[in-house]
């Protein structure tokens, strides 16, 4: 099969390539790179006019005086003059439902393009988009990635995002992806739950993980626990990152020398990696039921994860055993947690294991290539 995915946030559908590929297929992924993140493409559509000194003056200077974002537009023409190279695909898959990240109405134009020299196209809910942000507005989950809005952090830059798949011109985007797809899979519980009951919906894939170009990393603790924690500052209150810091501060305290704390701010994806991997935990978010792509990296590695694990996640799995640590939103409770594997440094090494070998058991990039075909050719 010829499989187009358009878009990528988080290395996810490189893996699936990576799968898909070894399968047999022919894969191509396009995509801006997802800023300072730079993850790999094969075509790109990465705003350099935008990123040169010239360009960014210009960018700087639209965006101050009409609150435009010229990168949007740009992403949209680089994406424009690909067309020629995006047709006769058997499957085209979308990261999101405006994966060219482009002006709305742009977006729909460069859409229905696509849409009509391709065969079948899916959708893929593993971020933010109408169905999710009208889920999370609505409040109906025990908690989301908008309590911190909720209880008063009124972050403009950082929740306008989530904000824009509520607006009139999204929807439009929203309905005619939803016109067009044949289906739409979700990635994690966290999707699961606002997509039950939807037509459209066939169920959820776990995210893919190439654990053959991921090793697991022996990491005796031989003086200190290392915990490394990476901020992006454009999700640090959706993270849960305050929660984090203040129960380190607690930490640094209590176990000074016992510790080493490494805080990390807005790498790319290739420098966050190296960074973490001499890290024995690590801090990723709160507001989540289940894992992110980053948090399996992590896992995959043998760390262990504080990120989302509830009691949905584990009942899903059938796991009787922590395979990562459930973070919430409570300081007191990541302290709790903390000061358990300081003072139980085998729980480390016993937790880091099972997370390896869940990974390879309900992750494996192969066994989820052939998940999403089963899927493509069914529907």
């Amino acid at each position: 099969m010829r499989i187009l995915l358009l878009g990528e946030f988080s290395r996810l559908h490189n893996s699936l390539k990576e799968g898909l590929v070894a399968l047999g297929h022919e894969v191509i992924i396009v995509g801006n790179g997802d800023g300072f993140k730079n993850f790999p493409v094969d075509l790109s559509t990465k705003a350099t006019f935008c990123e040169s000194v010239i360009g960014n003056f210009i960018r700087k200077g639209m965006y101050r005086i009409f609150k435009f974002d010229l990168a949007q537009l740009e992403f949209g023409i680089r994406f424009y003059f690909l067309l020629s190279k995006l047709e006769g695909f058997d499957v085209v898959q979308l990261i999101n439902e405006a994966p060219i990240q482009t002006t709305p109405a742009f977006e729909r134009f460069l859409l229905k393009k696509v849409f009509k020299q391709n065969s079948k196209v899916f959708l893929l809910c593993c971020g933010v988009d109408y169905i999710v942000a009208n889920y999370m507005m609505q409040q109906k989950g025990r908690y989301s990635i908008m309590n911190p809005y909720f209880e008063g952090v009124k972050n403009a830059n950082e929740y306008q995002f989530i904000f824009e798949f509520l607006t009139q011109n999204h929807q439009k985007t929203h309905e005619l992806v939803y016109q067009n797809i044949q289906g739409v899979m979700a990635s994690d519980m966290d999707y699961v739950f606002p997509l039950e009951g939807h037509s459209k919906f066939l169920g959820l894939i776990p995210n893919p993980i190439n654990t053959e170009k991921i090793q697991f990393i022996e990491n005796p603790i031989r003086d200190k626990i290392n915990i490394f924690l990476g901020i992006n500052k454009g999700s640090y209150h959706s993270k849960g990152i305050v929660f984090f810091e203040k129960a380190l501060e607690i930490i640094q305290e209590k176990y000074r020398t016992k510790i080493d704390i490494l805080i990390a701010e807005n790498l790319p994806y290739n420098e966050y990696i190296l960074l973490y991997n001499k890290a024995h935990i690590v801090l990723d978010q709160v507001y989540a039921f289940d894992q992110g792509y980053n948090a399996l990296e992590a896992m995959a590695k043998g760390k262990v994860v504080f990120t989302g694990a509830e009691k949905e996640f584990e009942e899903y799995y059938n796991l009787t055993e922590k395979v990562a640590i459930n973070a919430l939103p409570e300081v007191n409770a990541i302290v709790t947690e903390l000061s358990f594997l300081i003072e139980n440094p085998s729980e480390i090494d016993a937790i880091g294991k099972r997370a390896r070998a869940f990974v390879e058991q309900e992750h494996d990039y192969l066994k989820i290539a052939e998940k999403y075909l089963e899927k493509w050719q069914t529907k």
